[in-house]
């Protein structure tokens, strides 16, 4: 026989140890906004004080259970000699086990209640512990802990579970009735309502209330059907609160068994805002086809994600798919980035003049043909007007000079997380052709916000602040995020009163991707960094709905709110020039554009504009184009084919390298500051690099093709 000789564990230890079923998600302000079923096997809710325990559950469950509780000092030996005889008569009697008893049984893992009932070893140690219990704690404590560990039904454990999904009421609002059910199911949790309901009447008869008994197996069925409940209200949880629910895709990524209990980074009553906000917009939109949005809200500074609103909720036939992580089309929302890497280079400046007519790039997939959102040309436009515009065609142009690898390489140092290589997407990735998250588009603009820094946001409360980094330029975003501000330069596509518009300074650019399957809105003010998007998680277009039209409203309201809450100017941001950046007056030569003063990187300046656009080209070979492959013509002698290799746009001192070697150019000035580069270049067969290098030896552009040999005809010279 064992011998009980083991240490009984304290009241305060048992409380301190006692874990919940569901994980609770906390707002930055103490408040309960969520919770997430974490244990499956067990249905726990919060420990409740016995005070807040209706007496009449406590009455209940003594006089059923252990008449004598407040005499016995952990063994009730007249129950055990009662128990005795009957057992000698073979006669039912109530058992011996008293509170105390049962409560070492569940505190104890080897005492615990198996299939085949406890051996007479562990009986003893039962006992044991049980007078242990009794003089280590107190009637009230362990009625308490008995009270809240005790299984009922199910998966029910506690009288919190049991109180909720039963009689939908808190522990203290038990009434006799419903008292008498609960106790009746700690001896037979999973007996029939009618065997159940004979046993409560029995509990009432003997507390003098047989009047109860009236219609009690119809109340004991219906609290049974309860038992299919998918969810347990908070209000038991955060008493002072009744919203349920507030950010189920948030707590779903914080809480698990390890993490119960988060106080995570949200506001809750800004995460309240936002889904009202993108529920009432889409309500809108009912009849152009539109049933799912999110919403992601960071604070610039620390990186706090504020706001988390993963879905549309009932209005979405995906509501579990977390729109804020979900990989979507990015469209134009990527044409920031590509303007402040061309400008950062100082291949362009907010001043110069792009053309903005009909191309055709050739591609290694055949001729890459883009077009601007309204199928319009605007013809020479400033760099300025199309950023803020959103124009397409201006935009390929700018990436064939900055090089799709390199602004590639932009993208994943901003967090983006692209699957594939930047020759894959090719010149639609200034488009935004890649698929991106709301979160990593959001944060990477808070980079713009925060001159060019990108730091990791940050979830929980009580987590260091992530590290931040320089990736962009900050004289190069602050340029672009006053581009991205200037309600005049975006009138041209939008109109100067459109969802865009804000009281106070911010940086706004919508996107919409292809067939209008998405459409994004994503913005910043100094304080916060605001994105939404719009569209259907199963990929459906959506039908005459833009950024403009289906994301903005939502992301404009919520921009007001928080200039409203925190008291912003509704003044322009004073926002002092970064060390590199100067404000200069400009006027365009042949009146392209109206004068104004513009920003520009030092030693970039201008105060004279030319529209010819040779003045204004990108440095780029024009031939061979990338993934070219040249087939040598067998009809013509091999001694007289020639390649011409070709590059435009380019200034003094630029160089033609082809596999490591210079090569001696021809070159045809276009004006004074801007040539050609032209060679004639006898192929060889294989595999080759061209590249196009400054004074400075940076790499302005670069391609990679093949040249195919050929077998020469005989007879030929």
């Amino acid at each position: 026989m064992t011998e009980p000789a083991q240490a009984v564990t304290s009241f305060k230890e048992v409380k301190q140890q006692f874990a919940t079923s569901d994980a609770v998600l906390f707002d930055r302000h103490g408040v309960v906004i969520d919770q997430l079923r974490v244990d499956l096997k067990e249905r726990k809710l919060p420990w409740v004080n016995l005070e807040d325990i209706s007496p009449a559950l406590r009455n209940a469950l003594i006089a059923s259970e252990d008449k004598r509780f407040f005499q016995h000092s952990g063994i009730d030996w007249s129950a055990v000699s009662a128990s005795a005889w009957g057992n000698f008569w073979n006669t039912k009697t109530r058992g011996a086990s008293t509170i105390t008893m049962q409560l070492a049984g569940l505190l104890e893992d080897d005492l615990k209640r198996r299939s085949g009932g406890r051996s007479f070893s562990q009986k003893i140690s039962q006992a044991y512990i049980a007078q242990q219990l009794e003089q280590g704690w107190r009637k009230d404590q362990i009625l308490e802990a008995y009270l809240n560990l005790v299984p009922f039904r199910g998966e029910l454990v506690g009288v919190h579970a049991l109180s909720r999904v039963l009689f939908d009421k808190h522990p203290s609002g038990l009434d006799q009735v419903e008292s008498a059910i609960a106790v009746s199911l700690i001896r037979a949790p999973n007996a029939a309502a009618l065997k159940v309901s004979e046993r409560a009447c029995r509990i009432l008869k003997d507390q003098q209330h047989p009047e109860f008994c009236v219609n009690l197996e119809g109340q004991t069925s219906l609290a049974f059907s309860h038992l299919s409940a998918k969810a347990i209200p908070l209000n038991d949880i955060n008493p002072g609160g009744s919203t349920v629910h507030l950010a189920p895709h948030f707590a779903r990524k914080l809480l698990s068994t390890e993490n119960r209990s988060v106080t995570s980074t949200i506001d809750g009553k800004l995460q309240a805002i936002a889904k009202d906000s993108l529920v009432r917009q889409l309500s809108a939109l009912v009849d152009r086809n539109v049933e799912d949005g999110a919403i992601v809200v960071l604070d610039n500074a620390s990186g706090d994600v504020l706001a988390w609103v993963g879905s549309s909720g009932s209005l979405s036939d995906a509501a579990q798919v977390d729109g804020v992580l979900a990989l979507r089309q990015a469209g134009s929302t990527l044409k920031p980035f590509l303007y402040e890497l061309a400008l950062e280079k100082r291949l362009i400046t907010a001043a110069s003049l792009l053309d903005d007519t009909p191309v055709n790039i050739s591609t290694s997939g055949g001729l890459y043909v883009p077009q601007n959102y309204d199928k319009h040309f605007k013809g020479l436009i400033s760099a300025r007007t199309a950023l803020a515009s959103s124009l397409n065609i201006p935009a390929v142009r700018i990436l064939v000079g900055v090089g799709d690898d390199a602004f590639f390489q932009r993208l994943q140092s901003l967090g983006f997380q692209l699957r594939e290589s930047g020759g894959y997407y090719g010149y639609s990735l200034a488009l935004g052709s890649a698929d991106v998250s709301l979160l990593n588009l959001s944060n990477a603009y808070r980079s713009l916000a925060n001159g060019g820094r990108y730091s990791l946001p940050r979830f929980r409360l009580n987590d260091a602040l992530p590290k931040s980094l320089p990736v962009m330029d900050p004289g190069a975003s602050y340029i672009v995020n006053d581009v991205l501000s200037d309600r005049a330069a975006r009138s041209v596509t939008f109109g100067l009163e459109n969802a865009l518009s804000t009281r106070m300074w911010s940086a706004v650019k919508t996107g919409t991707s292809k067939d209008m399957r998405d459409n994004w809105c994503i913005g910043f003010s100094d304080r916060y960094t605001v994105g939404v998007w719009v569209g259907n998680a199963s990929g459906a277009p959506m039908w005459d709905v833009s950024g403009v039209t289906g994301a903005a409203p939502v992301w404009q309201e919520i921009m007001h709110y928080l200039q409203t809450r925190d008291r912003f100017s509704q003044k322009a941001a004073n926002r002092p020039l970064p060390p590199n950046v100067l404000a200069s007056k400009i006027h365009y030569r042949d009146g392209a554009e109206p004068g104004r003063t513009e920003f520009f990187l030092r030693g970039t300046e201008q105060a004279e504009i030319y529209s010819a656009l040779s003045d204004q080209i990108l440095p780029t070979i024009v031939y061979p184009k990338m993934g070219m492959i040249v087939a040598l013509d067998p009809d013509i002698p091999y001694a007289r084919q020639r390649v011409r290799l070709n590059a435009s746009g380019v200034q003094a001192k630029t160089v033609l390298v082809l596999d490591g070697h210079v090569v001696p150019v021809q070159t045809a000035k276009r004006s004074n500051s801007i040539s050609d580069l032209n060679y004639e270049w006898f192929p060889w067969p294989g595999k080759h690099v061209l590249s196009l290098v400054n004074q400075q030896g940076e790499l302005l552009d670069q391609v990679r093709f093949e040249v195919r040999g050929a077998v020469e005809k005989k007879g030929q010279p």
